[in-house]
Order: C-alpha cells, then structure tokens, then sequence
C-alpha cells in the first residue's frame, strides 16, 4: 500500500471516530429526554390512574369489576352498600346475584358483552344478600390487557327500584283511569285542537247508536260526525248550532238538555283543555237523564199534589223559623185558631198562642228542633176567641239543602173534645175505684156476716150428732154429714169469692222475683203424693212483678194438675221459653185430660168440671186474673186421658 493510501485511509478512520463519537454523544442525549420523558409520562398515568380510582370510589353509583369467571374483584362503596356483601371478607359470583326469573336475559347480556365488548342500558333485578330483590340498570364494558386479551369486565350499578315502582303505580293509575274512563255512565269524548277524537267510551258509542269499537272512532272528525248524527235529535238543526257557539265561546258549559228522536233526554257539558295560553283539547260529555227528568217531573207533581193535600187537610200546618217566628199556616190551622195567616206571620208562636202556664213546654221543644229532634206533644192553647182548647203537636227540624236546622214544621190537631172526654174517664175511673174500694170493703163484711152463721150451724150440727149419737140411725148420722160438707164447700167458695175479688184490689209494688227459687220453695211445702213427680226443666228467670201473686199463680196450677192425676206414675213437667218482651210458661201434666169443647169456659169463675168440696170453680178464674195483672195471657192444650198443658206469659 503506498504511503498516499495509507493517509486516505488514516483520514477516513479518523472521520469516521469523530463521526461515531458525535452520534453516541446525540443518542446519550436523545435517551437522557427520552428517560426524562417517559418518568413524566408515568407519573401523569399514575396520577390519571388515581384521579379514574378517586371517581369510580366516590361516584353515587355502585362501580363493580369482575373477572371472565363472574368473580367479583372490586365493589365501591355503593356497590357494597347496595348488594350487602363485604368482599374483602367473602367471595361473590354474580350469578348468585341475578334474579331467577331474569336469568335467561342476564346471560344473553353477558354474551352481547363479551360479543361487542359493551352493553348499554342493562335492566333486570337483582338479589342482595339479604336477599331483597331490586331493580338495577347497568353500563359494562370488557377490560383487555396490553394483547388485546379480556381479562375482566366492568359496570355502573344504579338502583332504580324506586323508579320502577313509580312507573308501575304510574301504569296502574293510567290503567284504571282508562278502564274508568270505558266504562263510566256518561258518553266520553275528547278532542284534540283540530277537533280529531283522541279518545271516548262504550257509553259514547251505546248513547248514539254507534256500533264499534271505541278505539276505531280515535282519529275520526268530530264536525263531521256531529253532521252525520244530527239527525237523532228532535231538532237536528239547533244541536249544530249550539255546538258551533259552545266552541267558539270555549268556555264551560254545564247541563245542556237534548232531546232525542227516540225519546232519550241528554245532558251535555262541554269543557275545554288549556295549557298555558293554547287550547289543546275538548272533552264533551253526555249523560243519559231521561229516568232522572222522569223523576223530577214525578217529584214536581208529587210536591204540587202534596202542597194541596197540606193546604186542605184537617190537621193544622204550622213553619217557623229558630226564633219561632211564624212563616206559613195552612187553611185548617186557620180554621183551628181564627187567625189568618196575614194576622200571624211573623208573630212569635209560642207567646202568640200557648198559654201562661205552658211557655216553658214550648222553649224546651224548640230547643229539640234545633238539636235535630223530633217529637210529639200536647200543648193547652187559646185561640182568637180567647177560647182554651188543646192541640196534640208534631213537630219536626227544617233543613236547609245544607243539612243546616233552619226552623221547625208542626202538624197540629185538636184534640180537645178528646181531652174533654180523658177528663171524664179520670173521674168515672176516680168514681170506679172508690166503688171497688166499697165493694172490696163489702165484700169482706158480707164474707164475715156470711161465716158467722155458717159456722153456727155446724157447731150446732155437731151438738146435735154428739147429743143424739144414740138414738139417731144411719140415715140420719149420713144426713148430718152430707150438711157438714155442704157448710165446708159453702165456706170454702166464700174465702174463694173473696179471694178472686182481692185478686187486683191490693196490688203490692213490682219487684223482681226470682221463680226458681220461689218454685224450688214452694214444691216443698205443697202436698204431692208420692207417685207424682214434679221435674222443673231448666232454672226460671227472674221478672218484675208481685211475688205473692206469682206464687199463687204456680200453686194453683201445680195443685190443679196433683188433684187431676189419675195415672200410677204422675208427671207435672215445669218448663219456659225466653220471647222477646215475655217469658212463656208451661206446666203439663199427665192427668185425666179436658175436653176441648171446655177450652173456652174453664177460666170462667164458678165453672168447675169436677164437683167436689174441694172445687169451687174459681181457682183458674184467679190464675187468669193474675196473669193479666202481668200483662200476660193463659191458655191450655189438652187431650182427655192423655194430660193437660198450660201456658201462660209474664212480662220481663
């Protein structure tokens, strides 16, 4: 090599160092910006990194991540809240989350996510541990890794239970409006601003005929169908002139009458829709009123028909006001106190009419009327002759159409002629009660006069049968006897007629008498055989009445039936029954029976089927007496040889 090619060659290498040296010193520098920039790079990722944690952490909504598997890694604070679980203590799979009946929907979501890497708008319930069910809507998206690989997914939970439920109540409420609205009793038809259906009901289509569906009229021109309709009204005319004003004034209108050509009254009202300044719609209804005019008609008619029966009946017609000042007097009323309804309007009745010694009767009524009562009373009053006369009064509130008591209205008769003649019994009463008092004395001396020489002539009979024993025969003894028994039957029906007069005449004060213990009392001291047996079904109850009476009452009727018992075996069943004001009672025996021709006669007194000493007659003639002093009634049922049953009634 010459010496000139080695000096090219030394040059070039030397370029060729410098140029080396040059670029290192340019890649130095290139990778010193280079480090520079990617810490600042990283350092502005992890502080994006923290901002992005910070929001998902912070945000109201739930922020939950899972892996491929449905392994929840990562719940918010919202998200533990809302679902309940801790995941830092337990594991969750979402599948354990999602509502059973929305499985199906949930897995072809999850296949739309991983599909296109997002879903939008998500909604279905949800479980939560407590095990609760929610509405949620859900955003999620599909995390990948730095290959482009999913490795889990993420989502935005919201809770939106509350908004469900107000939308359904929401659509129940549109629902039943809806329903309401088909089937109310009153056509419905609403408009919209160009006078287009928008919605109506089958009363709409049954009022005029019209054989469809409400929903296939929506839509339909309401001028034009009123045009095509006139013709069923009475004056076809008038009913397009009349809508014509009634939208053009768009104003309410309440309670327009049609007639139709078939009869039918039809009320019609019209109210327009505002909203703002703009009509947006109509709403027309109508109501079928022809039962309803039919009634006011009748109603009008009843009122005239009973405005003439009250200005001409015979019974006084009397209106005030609280004040008692006087509004209106019927004919009769005038006819009752001389005065013409000019003389006394506006005159105070009570001060105009009662006397002086019944005002507070009438200050006390009034005082009822404005209370709301109503009530009957007799009132002594004079009338324009200065005459006394007394009138029954019933008087009744007056109401306002408020329910409010504006006065009263008092029917008046005169009952004085009756008053007249209540005097009169009072003192035919008066005059009869002192002559049973003399007939209840006389009755008891013509008692004692009467025993006196009834008990002579038997202490002289038995002087006579003791003096003579020795020379009288049998005859003769049989004959002194058959006097004695006549004297003792004598005596016994005396004591009797007393009784049955006293019966009544003595009347003790009612108090209340406990039968079953008086029963169970008297069953002991009453004589009955041995093959009688008297059985008392059920406890009696206690009434209010004479118990001494009463005690009378339950001795005759089970001595009655003891004497009357002709059976080997004798039965006396005492039972009753609880009416509604009364007690019935039955005594039933087993005895010799009573013919049904002598149902009638038996409480009669003096009338006695069995002639013996010991029957006068008069002892059910005293049972009757008795329960009538009770207010009750006797009868019997019997048959001959099979027994007797008598009932009888007490009041409580």
């Amino acid at each position: 090599m010459s010496q000139d090619q080695a000096e090219i060659l030394q040059r070039a290498l030397k370029r060729e160092k410098a140029a080396r040296k040059a670029a290192e010193s340019i890649l130095e520098e290139k990778s010193r910006e280079l480090f520079f920039t990617t810490q600042k790079l990283k350092n502005l990722l992890d502080e994006k990194s923290s901002q992005l944690q910070g929001v998902f952490e912070n945000i109201i909504d739930a922020y939950v991540v899972m892996d491929i598997n449905g392994n929840v890694i990562k719940f918010n604070e919202a998200a533990t809240k809302l679902f309940g679980y801790d995941i830092d203590k337990e594991e969750v799979n979402v599948n354990n989350l999602i509502y059973k009946e929305d499985y199906e929907y949930a897995i072809n979501s999850f296949i739309e996510l991983t599909t296109n890497g997002f879903f939008k708008d998500y909604e279905a319930r949800v479980y939560t541990k407590s095990k609760e069910v929610k509405w949620v809507h859900i955003n999620a998206s599909i995390i990948f890794d730095k290959d482009k690989k999913p490795v889990a997914a993420q989502g935005i939970v919201r809770d939106i239970s509350d908004q469900k439920r107000s939308a359904e109540k929401l659509i129940e409420s549109e629902d039943r409006l809806s329903t309401l609205i088909i089937n109310l009793d009153s056509g419905i038809i609403l408009e919209d601003e160009d006078r287009n259906i928008v919605l109506t009901n089958n009363k709409f289509c049954e009022l005029f005929g019209i054989d469809a569906n409400p929903a296939d009229l929506v839509g339909m021109d309401c001028k034009a169908a009123a045009e095509r309709n006139k013709v069923l009204f009475k004056e076809p005319e008038a009913f397009i002139q009349r809508m014509q004003e009634i939208d053009a004034a768009k104003e309410n209108v309440i309670g327009d009458e049609l007639e139709m050509v078939d009869g039918k009254i039809i009320e019609r009202s019209y109210m327009p829709i505002i909203t703002g300044n703009e009509y947006k719609g109509y709403l027309w209804t109508f109501t079928d009123i022809t039962l309803k005019r039919t009634y006011r008609d009748s109603l009008e008619a009843q009122k005239q028909k009973y405005y003439n029966i009250i200005a001409n009946m015979n019974l006084g017609l009397v209106e005030v006001n609280n004040n008692d000042e006087i509004l209106m007097i019927n004919q009769s009323f005038t006819d009752m106190s001389g005065y013409t309804e000019e003389e006394v309007k506006g005159e105070n009745a009570g001060v105009f009419f009662a006397a002086e010694d019944v005002r507070q009767i009438i200050e006390a009524e009034n005082e009822k009327r404005k209370k709301g009562q109503s009530s009957s009373y007799e009132l002594k009053a004079k009338n324009k002759a200065g005459d006394i006369r007394y009138w029954l009064i019933s008087g009744a509130p007056n109401y306002d159409i408020e329910g409010k008591v504006i006065g009263s209205i008092g029917i008046h008769l005169d009952i004085t002629e009756i008053k007249n003649l209540e005097l009169q019994k009072e003192k035919l009463l008066e005059k009869l009660e002192k002559s049973n008092d003399e007939l209840q004395e006389y009755a008891h001396i013509v008692s004692h006069d009467l025993k006196s020489p009834l008990r002579s002539i038997d202490a002289l009979v038995s002087w006579l049968k003791e003096d003579n024993k020795d020379k009288l025969d049998d005859m003769s003894m049989q004959n002194f006897a058959l006097i004695e028994t006549t004297l003792e039957k004598m005596e016994q029906l005396i004591t009797d007629v007393l009784n049955y007069s006293s019966v009544g005449s003595d009347i003790a004060e009612k108090i209340e008498v406990d039968l079953d213990d008086m029963l169970n009392g008297l069953v002991t001291i009453l004589y009955v055989p041995e093959h009688i047996k008297i059985k008392i079904q059920k406890p009696l109850p206690k009434i209010q009445g004479d118990r001494t009476k009463l005690q009378q009452l339950f001795q005759n009727l089970i001595s009655n039936s003891v004497k009357f018992i002709d059976k080997e075996e004798g039965s006396i069943i005492v039972d009753f029954d609880d009416l509604k004001s009364h007690y019935k009672f039955s005594i039933k025996d087993n005895g010799i029976g009573i013919d049904k021709k002598y149902h009638d006669k038996i409480f009669k007194i003096f009338h006695s089927l069995k002639k013996s000493k010991d029957s006068s007659g008069i002892g059910l003639s005293i049972v009757k007496k008795i329960v009538d002093l009770h207010e009750g009634e006797i009868w019997l049922d019997s048959e001959p040889n099979i027994g007797t049953t008598f009932y009888f009634t007490l009041k409580k």
